[in-house]
Protein backbone atom coordinates (compact mmCIF):
# COMPACT_ATOMS: atom_id res chain seq x y z
CA UNK A 1 0.00 0.00 0.00
CA UNK A 2 2.84 2.12 0.62
CA UNK A 3 3.90 1.94 -3.24
CA UNK A 4 0.72 3.31 -4.93
CA UNK A 5 0.90 6.95 -3.74
CA UNK A 6 4.61 7.33 -4.17
CA UNK A 7 3.30 5.86 -8.03
CA UNK A 8 0.91 8.48 -8.49
CA UNK A 9 3.07 11.26 -7.17
CA UNK A 10 5.70 10.61 -9.80
CA UNK A 11 2.48 10.65 -12.87
CA UNK A 12 1.34 13.84 -11.18
CA UNK A 13 5.28 15.72 -11.65
CA UNK A 14 5.82 14.22 -14.81
CA UNK A 15 2.32 15.67 -16.44
CA UNK A 16 3.34 18.78 -14.72
CA UNK A 17 6.43 18.73 -16.29
CA UNK A 18 5.19 18.12 -19.73
CA UNK A 19 3.00 20.54 -19.23
CA UNK A 20 5.40 23.50 -18.47
CA UNK A 21 7.48 22.11 -21.83
CA UNK A 22 4.30 22.38 -24.18
CA UNK A 23 4.02 25.81 -22.65
CA UNK A 24 7.44 27.04 -23.08
CA UNK A 25 6.87 25.81 -27.08
CA UNK A 26 3.67 27.92 -27.65
CA UNK A 27 5.70 31.06 -26.28
CA UNK A 28 8.35 30.09 -28.33
CA UNK A 29 6.15 29.61 -31.65
CA UNK A 30 3.96 32.92 -30.62
CA UNK A 31 7.52 34.86 -30.42
CA UNK A 32 8.60 33.74 -33.77
CA UNK A 33 5.41 34.67 -35.75
CA UNK A 34 5.30 38.10 -34.08
CA UNK A 35 9.01 38.97 -35.33
CA UNK A 36 8.57 37.04 -38.53
CA UNK A 37 7.16 40.62 -41.61
CA UNK A 38 3.12 40.76 -42.30
CA UNK A 39 1.99 38.66 -45.49
CA UNK A 40 -0.45 40.70 -46.94
CA UNK A 41 -0.66 38.32 -49.78
CA UNK A 42 -4.76 37.20 -49.77
CA UNK A 43 -5.83 33.99 -48.65
CA UNK A 44 -5.73 31.03 -50.86
CA UNK A 45 -9.03 30.34 -51.63
CA UNK A 46 -10.40 26.63 -50.99
CA UNK A 47 -9.99 24.66 -53.87
CA UNK A 48 -13.42 23.99 -55.78
CA UNK A 49 -14.29 21.94 -58.56
CA UNK A 50 -15.54 24.85 -60.60
CA UNK A 51 -12.67 27.55 -59.62
CA UNK A 52 -9.72 27.95 -62.15
CA UNK A 53 -6.57 28.71 -60.27
CA UNK A 54 -4.49 32.02 -60.93
CA UNK A 55 -1.47 31.77 -62.72
CA UNK A 56 1.85 31.72 -61.09
CA UNK A 57 3.81 34.95 -60.69
CA UNK A 58 6.35 33.65 -63.52
CA UNK A 59 3.78 32.97 -66.15
CA UNK A 60 3.74 35.29 -69.07
CA UNK A 61 0.99 38.07 -69.28
CA UNK A 62 -1.34 37.27 -72.69
CA UNK A 63 -2.58 40.30 -73.76
CA UNK A 64 -6.06 40.72 -75.46
CA UNK A 65 -7.32 41.25 -78.69
CA UNK A 66 -7.96 44.69 -80.52
CA UNK A 67 -10.79 45.80 -81.80
CA UNK A 68 -10.67 45.09 -85.83
CA UNK A 69 -11.83 49.23 -85.86
CA UNK A 70 -8.65 50.28 -84.10
CA UNK A 71 -5.96 47.99 -85.18
CA UNK A 72 -6.35 49.19 -89.29
CA UNK A 73 -4.20 51.88 -89.49
CA UNK A 74 -5.27 55.56 -89.46
CA UNK A 75 -4.98 56.22 -93.48
CA UNK A 76 -5.92 53.51 -94.66
CA UNK A 77 -9.21 54.51 -93.01
CA UNK A 78 -9.61 57.70 -94.26
CA UNK A 79 -9.02 56.15 -98.01
CA UNK A 80 -11.21 53.79 -97.15
CA UNK A 81 -14.20 55.97 -96.11
CA UNK A 82 -13.21 58.40 -99.07
CA UNK A 83 -12.79 55.48 -101.16
CA UNK A 84 -16.73 54.21 -100.74
CA UNK A 85 -18.25 58.01 -101.17
CA UNK A 86 -16.06 58.32 -104.29
CA UNK A 87 -17.69 55.52 -105.59
CA UNK A 88 -21.31 56.36 -104.43
CA UNK A 89 -20.53 59.98 -106.08
CA UNK A 90 -19.49 57.50 -109.42
CA UNK A 91 -22.39 55.71 -109.65
CA UNK A 92 -24.41 59.09 -108.99
CA UNK A 93 -22.89 60.34 -111.73
CA UNK A 94 -22.88 57.79 -114.30
CA UNK A 95 -26.60 57.05 -114.13
CA UNK A 96 -26.96 60.89 -114.07
CA UNK A 97 -25.57 60.55 -117.41
CA UNK A 98 -27.43 57.15 -118.38
CA UNK A 99 -30.38 59.85 -118.16
CA UNK A 100 -29.39 62.82 -119.80
CA UNK A 101 -28.23 60.46 -122.86
CA UNK A 102 -31.61 59.04 -123.08
CA UNK A 103 -33.36 62.29 -122.76
CA UNK A 104 -30.54 64.05 -124.49
CA UNK A 105 -32.94 65.97 -127.34
CA UNK A 106 -34.87 67.44 -124.58
CA UNK A 107 -31.86 68.03 -122.47
CA UNK A 108 -30.43 70.25 -124.90
CA UNK A 109 -33.24 72.35 -126.19
CA UNK A 110 -33.69 73.50 -122.57
CA UNK A 111 -30.55 74.21 -121.81
CA UNK A 112 -31.01 76.32 -124.86
CA UNK A 113 -33.98 77.81 -123.75
CA UNK A 114 -32.07 79.23 -120.67
CA UNK A 115 -29.44 80.62 -122.86
CA UNK A 116 -32.01 82.13 -125.11
CA UNK A 117 -33.69 83.19 -121.86
CA UNK A 118 -30.99 84.94 -120.42
CA UNK A 119 -30.01 86.86 -123.60
CA UNK A 120 -34.01 88.12 -123.66
CA UNK A 121 -35.15 88.13 -120.12
CA UNK A 122 -33.58 92.06 -119.94
CA UNK A 123 -35.48 93.27 -122.88
CA UNK A 124 -38.96 91.92 -120.87
CA UNK A 125 -37.67 93.52 -117.28
CA UNK A 126 -37.29 96.67 -119.31
CA UNK A 127 -40.83 96.56 -120.88
CA UNK A 128 -42.09 95.43 -117.67
CA UNK A 129 -40.89 98.28 -116.03
CA UNK A 130 -42.36 100.98 -118.73
CA UNK A 131 -45.74 99.33 -118.07
CA UNK A 132 -46.05 96.87 -120.43
CA UNK A 133 -47.88 93.84 -119.11
CA UNK A 134 -45.51 91.04 -118.69
CA UNK A 135 -47.37 88.66 -120.97
CA UNK A 136 -47.40 91.27 -124.08
CA UNK A 137 -43.62 92.18 -123.18
CA UNK A 138 -42.95 88.26 -123.32
CA UNK A 139 -44.65 87.83 -126.51
CA UNK A 140 -43.24 91.00 -128.17
CA UNK A 141 -39.68 89.86 -126.93
CA UNK A 142 -40.08 86.43 -128.14
CA UNK A 143 -41.22 87.11 -131.56
CA UNK A 144 -38.47 89.71 -132.44
CA UNK A 145 -35.65 87.56 -131.02
CA UNK A 146 -37.33 84.13 -132.86
CA UNK A 147 -37.18 86.32 -136.15
CA UNK A 148 -34.38 87.83 -136.06
CA UNK A 149 -32.86 84.35 -135.40
CA UNK A 150 -34.43 82.81 -138.39
CA UNK A 151 -33.62 85.84 -140.45
CA UNK A 152 -29.94 84.99 -139.98
CA UNK A 153 -30.24 81.33 -140.96
CA UNK A 154 -32.13 82.37 -144.18
CA UNK A 155 -29.72 84.72 -144.89
CA UNK A 156 -26.63 81.78 -144.48
CA UNK A 157 -28.59 79.84 -146.45
CA UNK A 158 -29.36 82.19 -149.23
CA UNK A 159 -25.90 83.27 -149.80
CA UNK A 160 -24.56 79.97 -149.78
CA UNK A 161 -27.10 78.68 -152.54
CA UNK A 162 -26.57 81.88 -154.33
CA UNK A 163 -22.75 81.45 -154.84
CA UNK A 164 -22.41 77.72 -154.52
CA UNK A 165 -21.48 77.89 -158.50
CA UNK A 166 -18.76 80.77 -158.18
CA UNK A 167 -17.64 78.69 -155.36
CA UNK A 168 -17.31 75.28 -156.88
CA UNK A 169 -16.25 76.95 -159.73
CA UNK A 170 -13.38 78.76 -157.95
CA UNK A 171 -12.69 75.58 -156.31
CA UNK A 172 -11.24 73.93 -159.62
CA UNK A 173 -9.57 76.37 -160.60
CA UNK A 174 -7.75 76.21 -157.20
CA UNK A 175 -7.26 72.89 -157.69
CA UNK A 176 -5.87 73.35 -160.79
CA UNK A 177 -3.50 75.70 -159.48
CA UNK A 178 -2.68 73.80 -156.46
CA UNK A 179 -1.84 71.27 -158.95
CA UNK A 180 0.49 73.72 -161.03
CA UNK A 181 2.33 74.91 -158.04
CA UNK A 182 2.94 71.07 -156.78
CA UNK A 183 4.51 70.33 -160.19
CA UNK A 184 6.78 73.35 -159.67
CA UNK A 185 7.59 72.97 -156.09
CA UNK A 186 10.58 72.39 -154.71
CA UNK A 187 8.74 68.74 -153.37
CA UNK A 188 9.17 67.03 -156.85
CA UNK A 189 6.01 65.95 -157.22
CA UNK A 190 5.13 64.15 -160.97
CA UNK A 191 2.16 64.46 -162.90
CA UNK A 192 1.50 60.50 -162.41
CA UNK A 193 1.86 60.72 -158.63
CA UNK A 194 -1.08 63.44 -158.76
CA UNK A 195 -3.30 60.88 -161.02
CA UNK A 196 -2.54 58.62 -159.14
CA UNK A 197 -4.10 60.50 -155.99
CA UNK A 198 -7.05 61.94 -157.82
CA UNK A 199 -7.49 58.11 -159.05
CA UNK A 200 -7.52 57.01 -155.64
CA UNK A 201 -9.99 59.56 -154.41
CA UNK A 202 -12.46 58.59 -157.29
CA UNK A 203 -11.99 55.03 -155.85
CA UNK A 204 -12.60 55.73 -152.42
CA UNK A 205 -16.06 57.61 -152.99
CA UNK A 206 -17.37 55.08 -155.81
CA UNK A 207 -16.18 52.55 -152.86
CA UNK A 208 -18.20 54.39 -149.90
CA UNK A 209 -21.02 54.70 -152.03
CA UNK A 210 -23.75 53.05 -149.82
CA UNK A 211 -22.03 54.58 -146.85
CA UNK A 212 -22.85 58.15 -148.42
CA UNK A 213 -26.35 57.17 -148.87
CA UNK A 214 -27.38 55.80 -145.15
CA UNK A 215 -25.28 59.12 -144.34
CA UNK A 216 -28.17 61.12 -146.65
CA UNK A 217 -30.62 59.01 -144.92
CA UNK A 218 -29.51 59.76 -141.12
CA UNK A 219 -29.27 63.24 -142.43
CA UNK A 220 -32.82 63.61 -142.66
CA UNK A 221 -33.11 61.66 -139.23
CA UNK A 222 -31.37 64.85 -138.09
CA UNK A 223 -32.93 67.18 -139.62
CA UNK A 224 -35.95 65.85 -137.75
CA UNK A 225 -34.41 65.47 -134.61
CA UNK A 226 -33.06 69.60 -135.16
CA UNK A 227 -36.66 70.71 -136.28
CA UNK A 228 -38.16 69.12 -132.77
CA UNK A 229 -35.43 70.93 -130.73
CA UNK A 230 -36.23 74.23 -132.31
CA UNK A 231 -40.23 73.41 -131.31
CA UNK A 232 -39.01 72.02 -127.62
CA UNK A 233 -36.43 75.21 -127.52
CA UNK A 234 -39.41 77.99 -128.65
CA UNK A 235 -41.88 76.36 -125.66
CA UNK A 236 -39.93 76.18 -123.22
CA UNK A 237 -37.95 79.95 -123.77
CA UNK A 238 -41.64 81.37 -123.84
CA UNK A 239 -42.54 79.51 -120.69
CA UNK A 240 -39.26 80.49 -118.78
CA UNK A 241 -39.57 84.61 -119.93
CA UNK A 242 -43.21 84.62 -118.58
CA UNK A 243 -43.42 82.32 -115.88
CA UNK A 244 -39.85 81.65 -114.98
CA UNK A 245 -39.74 83.01 -111.17
CA UNK A 246 -42.13 80.99 -110.09
CA UNK A 247 -40.77 77.95 -111.94
CA UNK A 248 -37.55 78.65 -109.70
CA UNK A 249 -39.80 79.31 -106.58
CA UNK A 250 -41.16 75.60 -107.38
CA UNK A 251 -38.00 74.06 -108.00
CA UNK A 252 -37.10 75.60 -104.48
CA UNK A 253 -39.07 73.75 -103.08
CA UNK A 254 -37.70 70.22 -104.43
CA UNK A 255 -34.64 71.27 -102.39
CA UNK A 256 -34.34 69.92 -98.19
CA UNK A 257 -35.40 72.47 -96.20
CA UNK A 258 -32.22 72.52 -94.66
CA UNK A 259 -30.24 73.72 -97.87
CA UNK A 260 -33.09 75.84 -98.92
CA UNK A 261 -32.16 78.87 -97.78
CA UNK A 262 -28.27 78.60 -99.52
CA UNK A 263 -29.93 77.34 -102.87
CA UNK A 264 -32.47 80.64 -102.82
CA UNK A 265 -29.45 82.78 -102.36
CA UNK A 266 -27.00 80.80 -104.84
CA UNK A 267 -29.67 80.74 -107.80
CA UNK A 268 -29.95 84.93 -108.29
CA UNK A 269 -26.18 84.76 -108.42
CA UNK A 270 -25.80 81.60 -110.63
CA UNK A 271 -28.81 83.51 -113.14
CA UNK A 272 -26.35 86.78 -113.38
CA UNK A 273 -23.29 84.55 -113.82
CA UNK A 274 -25.09 82.99 -117.41
CA UNK A 275 -26.83 86.38 -118.24
CA UNK A 276 -23.13 88.16 -118.34
CA UNK A 277 -21.63 85.14 -119.87
CA UNK A 278 -24.29 85.09 -122.74
CA UNK A 279 -24.31 88.28 -123.22
CA UNK A 280 -20.49 89.23 -123.44
CA UNK A 281 -20.16 86.23 -125.80
CA UNK A 282 -22.67 87.53 -128.17
CA UNK A 283 -20.63 90.97 -128.13
CA UNK A 284 -17.58 89.32 -128.41
CA UNK A 285 -18.67 87.27 -131.16
CA UNK A 286 -20.47 89.99 -133.19
CA UNK A 287 -17.11 91.76 -132.90
CA UNK A 288 -15.58 88.96 -134.31
CA UNK A 289 -17.73 88.39 -137.00
CA UNK A 290 -17.56 91.72 -138.47
CA UNK A 291 -13.75 92.91 -138.13
CA UNK A 292 -12.99 89.08 -139.61
CA UNK A 293 -15.67 89.92 -142.20
CA UNK A 294 -14.87 93.40 -143.71
CA UNK A 295 -11.27 91.83 -143.86
CA UNK A 296 -11.92 88.90 -145.66
CA UNK A 297 -14.74 90.70 -147.92
CA UNK A 298 -11.20 93.41 -148.75
CA UNK A 299 -9.17 90.35 -149.62
CA UNK A 300 -11.65 89.69 -152.58
CA UNK A 301 -12.39 86.29 -150.44
CA UNK A 302 -16.28 84.78 -152.05
CA UNK A 303 -18.84 84.42 -149.28
CA UNK A 304 -17.31 86.52 -146.72
CA UNK A 305 -20.78 87.55 -145.71
CA UNK A 306 -21.46 83.55 -144.98
CA UNK A 307 -18.48 83.06 -143.63
CA UNK A 308 -18.97 86.15 -141.09
CA UNK A 309 -22.15 84.45 -139.69
CA UNK A 310 -20.30 81.68 -139.45
CA UNK A 311 -17.40 82.77 -136.83
CA UNK A 312 -20.22 84.62 -135.06
CA UNK A 313 -22.07 80.99 -134.61
CA UNK A 314 -18.86 79.44 -134.03
CA UNK A 315 -17.74 81.87 -131.38
CA UNK A 316 -20.16 80.62 -128.93
CA UNK A 317 -18.12 77.07 -128.51
CA UNK A 318 -14.88 78.48 -126.60
CA UNK A 319 -11.08 78.35 -128.29
CA UNK A 320 -12.10 75.55 -130.51
CA UNK A 321 -15.14 77.70 -132.64
CA UNK A 322 -12.37 80.38 -132.80
CA UNK A 323 -9.92 77.86 -134.47
CA UNK A 324 -12.93 75.88 -136.77
CA UNK A 325 -14.42 79.06 -137.81
CA UNK A 326 -11.13 80.99 -138.84
CA UNK A 327 -9.47 78.01 -140.59
CA UNK A 328 -12.44 77.44 -142.67
CA UNK A 329 -11.99 80.96 -143.93
CA UNK A 330 -7.99 80.39 -144.79
CA UNK A 331 -9.25 77.42 -146.51
CA UNK A 332 -11.26 78.87 -148.51
CA UNK A 333 -9.33 82.19 -149.19
CA UNK A 334 -6.16 79.27 -150.00
CA UNK A 335 -8.86 77.30 -152.79
CA UNK A 336 -10.10 80.44 -154.36
CA UNK A 337 -7.49 83.18 -154.37
CA UNK A 338 -4.14 81.47 -153.50
CA UNK A 339 -1.63 81.38 -151.20
CA UNK A 340 -0.89 85.27 -150.63
CA UNK A 341 -4.64 85.69 -149.62
CA UNK A 342 -4.80 82.68 -147.48
CA UNK A 343 -2.21 84.16 -145.42
CA UNK A 344 -3.28 87.42 -145.28
CA UNK A 345 -6.87 86.01 -144.17
CA UNK A 346 -4.73 84.17 -141.47
CA UNK A 347 -3.00 87.30 -140.38
CA UNK A 348 -6.27 89.03 -139.87
CA UNK A 349 -7.88 86.09 -138.23
CA UNK A 350 -5.19 85.90 -135.68
CA UNK A 351 -5.29 89.66 -135.09
CA UNK A 352 -8.67 89.35 -134.26
CA UNK A 353 -8.51 87.06 -131.57
CA UNK A 354 -5.65 88.31 -130.10
CA UNK A 355 -7.28 91.43 -129.75
CA UNK A 356 -10.20 89.20 -128.46
CA UNK A 357 -8.30 87.25 -126.25
CA UNK A 358 -6.92 90.06 -124.44
CA UNK A 359 -9.05 92.62 -124.64
CA UNK A 360 -12.50 92.17 -124.85
CA UNK A 361 -13.22 89.03 -123.38
CA UNK A 362 -11.31 90.91 -120.25
CA UNK A 363 -13.19 93.98 -119.90
CA UNK A 364 -16.57 92.67 -121.69
CA UNK A 365 -16.81 89.55 -119.55
CA UNK A 366 -15.01 90.85 -116.62
CA UNK A 367 -15.01 89.15 -113.43
CA UNK A 368 -18.71 87.89 -113.78
CA UNK A 369 -17.27 84.72 -115.49
CA UNK A 370 -14.02 83.31 -113.54
CA UNK A 371 -13.19 80.00 -115.56
CA UNK A 372 -9.68 78.92 -115.93
CA UNK A 373 -8.55 78.14 -119.87
CA UNK A 374 -7.56 74.38 -118.69
CA UNK A 375 -11.18 74.18 -117.07
CA UNK A 376 -12.47 75.56 -120.91
CA UNK A 377 -10.37 73.27 -122.66
CA UNK A 378 -11.70 70.20 -120.69
CA UNK A 379 -15.05 71.17 -120.37
CA UNK A 380 -15.51 71.98 -124.23
CA UNK A 381 -13.82 68.26 -124.98
CA UNK A 382 -15.51 66.53 -122.24
CA UNK A 383 -19.04 68.03 -123.56
CA UNK A 384 -17.93 67.81 -127.33
CA UNK A 385 -17.56 63.98 -126.45
CA UNK A 386 -20.94 63.46 -124.60
CA UNK A 387 -22.99 65.00 -126.53
CA UNK A 388 -21.32 66.51 -129.89
CA UNK A 389 -21.65 70.68 -130.45
CA UNK A 390 -24.47 71.10 -128.21
CA UNK A 391 -22.35 69.84 -125.40
CA UNK A 392 -19.50 71.76 -126.22
CA UNK A 393 -21.66 74.81 -126.65
CA UNK A 394 -23.33 74.60 -123.39
CA UNK A 395 -20.02 73.42 -121.53
CA UNK A 396 -18.66 76.45 -120.24
CA UNK A 397 -21.46 78.33 -119.06
CA UNK A 398 -22.30 74.79 -116.87
CA UNK A 399 -19.05 75.44 -115.53
CA UNK A 400 -19.16 78.89 -114.87
CA UNK A 401 -22.58 78.74 -113.76
CA UNK A 402 -21.81 75.54 -110.97
CA UNK A 403 -18.47 77.50 -110.05
CA UNK A 404 -20.98 80.42 -109.04
CA UNK A 405 -23.01 77.91 -107.32
CA UNK A 406 -20.27 75.99 -105.49
CA UNK A 407 -18.58 79.46 -103.84
CA UNK A 408 -21.88 81.14 -103.48
CA UNK A 409 -22.59 77.99 -100.93
CA UNK A 410 -19.39 77.89 -99.32
CA UNK A 411 -19.80 81.37 -98.37
CA UNK A 412 -22.96 80.98 -97.08
CA UNK A 413 -21.81 77.67 -94.81
CA UNK A 414 -19.07 80.47 -93.71
CA UNK A 415 -21.76 83.08 -93.13
CA UNK A 416 -24.13 80.45 -91.09
CA UNK A 417 -20.76 78.95 -89.16
CA UNK A 418 -20.30 82.34 -88.22
CA UNK A 419 -23.83 83.36 -86.46
CA UNK A 420 -23.91 80.43 -85.03
CA UNK A 421 -20.72 80.46 -83.28
CA UNK A 422 -21.79 83.94 -82.02
CA UNK A 423 -24.88 82.99 -80.81
CA UNK A 424 -23.36 79.94 -79.03
CA UNK A 425 -20.89 82.30 -76.71
CA UNK A 426 -22.55 82.54 -73.34
CA UNK A 427 -23.57 85.83 -72.25
CA UNK A 428 -21.30 88.03 -69.75
CA UNK A 429 -22.22 88.36 -66.17
CA UNK A 430 -24.14 91.34 -65.05
CA UNK A 431 -22.10 92.31 -62.12
CA UNK A 432 -23.74 92.83 -58.99
CA UNK A 433 -23.44 95.35 -56.75
CA UNK A 434 -22.31 94.68 -53.75
CA UNK A 435 -24.24 94.88 -50.71
CA UNK A 436 -23.29 97.58 -48.13
CA UNK A 437 -22.53 96.50 -44.57
CA UNK A 438 -25.06 97.42 -41.94
CA UNK A 439 -24.07 99.36 -38.97
CA UNK A 440 -24.60 97.68 -35.91
CA UNK A 441 -26.58 99.52 -33.33
CA UNK A 442 -25.59 100.78 -29.71
CA UNK A 443 -27.87 98.97 -27.32
CA UNK A 444 -29.88 101.56 -25.39
CA UNK A 445 -30.12 101.06 -22.12
CA UNK A 446 -33.61 99.56 -20.81
CA UNK A 447 -36.04 102.58 -19.75
CA UNK A 448 -37.25 102.39 -16.39
CA UNK A 449 -40.51 102.57 -16.11
CA UNK A 450 -42.09 105.74 -13.86
CA UNK A 451 -44.51 105.54 -11.83
CA UNK A 452 -47.59 107.17 -11.96
CA UNK A 453 -47.76 110.34 -10.62
CA UNK A 454 -50.22 111.04 -7.47
CA UNK A 455 -53.29 112.76 -8.52
CA UNK A 456 -54.15 115.42 -6.19
CA UNK A 457 -57.44 114.84 -4.66
CA UNK A 458 -59.91 117.34 -4.85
Amino acid sequence: MSKVPRWIGRLGAGLTEMSERLDERRAEVEKETSDAPADDSPPVPAQTPDHVPPPPEYAPAVAARPDPAVAVPWGMRVAAEAGWRLLVLAGTVWVLMRVISAVQLVVLAFVAALLITALLQPTVARLTRYGVPRGLATALTAILGFVVMGLIGWFVTWQVMENIDNLSNQVQDGIDELRKWLLHSPFHVTPKQINEIAKNLREAVGANTDQITSAGLEGVTVIVEALTGILLTMFSTLFLLYDGRRIWEWTLKLVPSAARPGVAGAGPRAWRTLTAYVRGTVIVALIDAIFIGLGIYFLDVPMAVPLAVFIFLFAFIPLVGAVVSGALAVVVALVTQGVFTAVMTLAVVLAVQQIEGHILQPFILGRAVRVHPLAVVLSVAAGGMVAGIGGAVVAVPLVAVTNTVVGSLRSYSRERAVRQATTATPPTPVPTVPTVPTVPTVPTEPTVPTEPSEVPSA
